[in-house]
């Protein structure tokens, strides 16, 4: 088969390479064709994906600068530093501290940013044992001999000493930080107590994040150190069960919960009438960290239930999707509910399988995401003043029973978005509102491409729309001249929700087509769009839709893949892309847009095509 071979552009998903915001496209056999793909995002770390270990992955980042350089600015000192020192690592990377006289004395670095914050830094000890923690008024001694151990905070979330060999312990301090301010490490002479002149501990690495726990270490330099999914990096979300992933790409969207993973944190979320205590932090999340909120029964008969009210930043009237991840605790059901006003929803997930128990409004929805977690959403309209959503633990089905002090469910991520069905997680460590900009991917470098050079050709797609609306989202894939004036259009009818196709040439109407295939949301569609002057077709899932005489003379070339442009948000997951050069009839692209029986995995497709699939 020579689809592939005679192609001058092919991204698969399970095949592409990714860095720096570029998606390396496989090769196809002609020399100095390949065209890779640019990702752009916005400035922000609020886009997640989930990682081929059915994980959810955030973008990570270190916002101490200089983090291991403490004798450079922005770092300031009281103590004296040697550099030189024996790591945890095995380097010789790490600091002494040491004071010059008595009292409190420390080097600190100075974080404008607020939130839930998590600060951490790798300690032993020197002529002291005891460290001391702060961040905005937030304060945590450590003990930094033997097995080692938390003395006495104030005013943090949580505070950890972890041993990692040969003296070292990693010691961290969560808080909701509200202001701006110093974050200073102090060597102490004991809990409480800085009488000592020459008191001395050793540090190494240096971390201040967002979030309730310290994730994995990342060095920074004159700016901050980022890691996991940068700002623009391609999405490729892989399937919770496993197989291959897809490029997602999303519309704009803000996740109007604040603090929506500490979630006592956030004065909207309140206990109804001491039913359920919101214990701790100790479930491992989706994203598989221990962050997730347990929430336990209270003892006695009646509801165990909280409420999420007041939600600011909505309009009564507009649609709005919630979302939250929920996992049983000793065999209990989750209930959500409008309370009277609110938001229209009313039902209850068994959290045993996933399955909907009861449903009033018809408007939830159920995702599993593994470990026993599932993502549970709901759309509705506000239609109320208090404008309020009450959860509920469940014993089976009922929401009023004898509770006990260690059943209930663990509560993780929970959004609310403007919208009518729910889109990726958006993390949210702050006080207000965040937003995920819509991604625009692109052929780079589209002056020295020449992709096409001619008048006629195939664009191919593969890919699912990931909803059905007909307002919200068009889902706008182009091939395209540089100028925008000449272009092959596939994309969703803003009217019907049906495949709809376009064509211009030199900046005129050639063809324009709304198919008989409506779209059904989550499924894959292949779709192959002949133009050639006299001679159009187009082809979906191996059946020829409409064919076209219409003639026309090009103006320029076709040099660039796009996947949308900023006016149209997309919402799909595109498996494959192909543009294809002249000559093929309609039995042959009917036989490419039905290739899911030929070849068991997009691997195979590429072995049996001799194309590389890169990891």
């Amino acid at each position: 088969m020579s689809f592939y071979d005679d192609s001058t552009l092919l991204f698969l998903a399970a095949g592409a390479v990714y860095k720096d915001g570029k998606i390396n496209t496989i090769k196809p056999a002609a020399p100095n064709t390949r065209a890779p793909l640019l990702v752009t995002r916005g400035s922000n770390l609020t886009a997640t994906r989930v990682d081929k270990n059915g994980l959810i992955e955030k973008g990570r980042e270190n916002l101490f600068k200089q983090s291991n350089n403490f004798n450079t600015t922005p770092w300031a000192s009281s103590v004296t530093l040697t550099s030189g020192q024996s790591g945890y690592d095995g380097s010789n990377d790490a600091w002494l501290l040491t004071k010059t006289s008595s009292g409190a004395q420390s080097v600190y670095n100075y974080i404008n940013e607020t939130g839930v914050m998590t600060m951490s830094v790798y300690a032993k000890a020197g002529s002291t044992n005891w460290m001391r923690l702060t961040q905005g008024g937030k304060t945590a001694y450590f003990d930094l001999s033997g097995s080692g151990a938390v003395g006495t905070s104030s005013n943090g979330i949580d505070q950890t000493i972890t041993s990692v060999g040969n003296g070292w312990f990693r010691c961290t301090l969560t808080a909701n930080k509200t202001t701006a301010g110093q974050t200073p490490i102090y060597p102490y002479t004991a809990e409480g107590d800085a009488s000592g002149s020459t008191d001395s501990i050793y540090i190494q690495d240096s971390q201040f994040e967002q979030g309730l726990v310290a994730t994995e270490y990342i060095e920074s330099g004159a700016s901050s150190g980022k890691g996991g999914l940068l700002e623009n990096e391609p999405r490729f979300n892989y399937p919770i069960g496993g197989g291959s992933p897809h490029l997602l790409l999303e519309p704009s969207r803000t996740n109007l919960v604040s603090n929506n993973e500490y979630l006592e944190g956030n004065t909207e979320f309140s206990i109804l009438s001491s039913s359920v205590t919101f214990a701790d932090y100790t479930e491992t999340s989706p994203d598989g960290n221990e962050n997730a909120l347990r929430v336990l029964e209270a003892e006695g008969s009646g509801s165990h239930n909280w409420y999420y009210s007041n939600l600011g930043g909505v309009t009564n009237g507009t649609t709005y999707c919630i979302s939250f991840f929920a996992k049983s605790i000793r065999g209990r059901n989750i209930s959500i509910n409008e309370g009277g006003v609110g938001m229209d929803v009313q039902g209850i997930i068994d959290l045993s399988d996933g399955s909907i128990l009861a449903d009033v409004h018809n408007n939830i929805s159920v995702e599993p995401y593994g470990n026993g977690w599932y993502r549970i959403s709901a759309v509705g309209a506000m239609n109320g003043t208090s404008q309020r959503i009450i959860f509920y633990s469940v014993d089976g089905t009922s929401t009023s029973f004898e509770g006990n002090t260690t059943s209930g469910v663990s509560l993780w991520g929970v959004q609310l978005e403007e919208g009518s069905y729910p889109t990726s997680y958006i993390p949210n460590h702050s006080g207000g509102s965040v937003s995920r900009e819509l991604e625009l991917v692109q052929t780079a470098d589209v002056s020295s491409l020449n992709l096409i050079g001619q008048n006629e050709g195939v664009f191919f797609l593969d890919y699912e729309f990931l909803d059905g609306q007909t307002a919200e989202s068009q889902n706008w894939i182009a091939l395209e001249s540089e100028n925008g004036q000449e272009r092959v259009l596939i994309y969703k009818s803003p009217s019907n929700s049906k495949i709809q196709v376009y064509h211009v040439a030199n900046n005129s109407l050639v063809f324009n087509y709304n198919t008989n295939v409506t779209i059904v949301p989550n499924t894959r569609y292949k779709i192959a769009f002949k133009y050639s002057s006299g001679d159009i077709a187009v082809v979906i899932n191996g059946s020829l839709i409409v064919t076209n005489s219409s003639t026309y003379t090009r103006g320029s070339d076709l040099s660039r893949v796009i996947f949308n442009e900023s006016n149209v948000q997309p919402s799909c997951k595109v498996h494959q892309t192909i543009v294809l050069t002249s000559g093929w009839d309609n039995l042959d692209l009917a036989i490419l847009t039905g290739l899911t029986g030929y070849y068991a995995s997009f691997s195979a497709m590429a072995t049996a095509l001799n194309y590389t699939i890169y990891e």
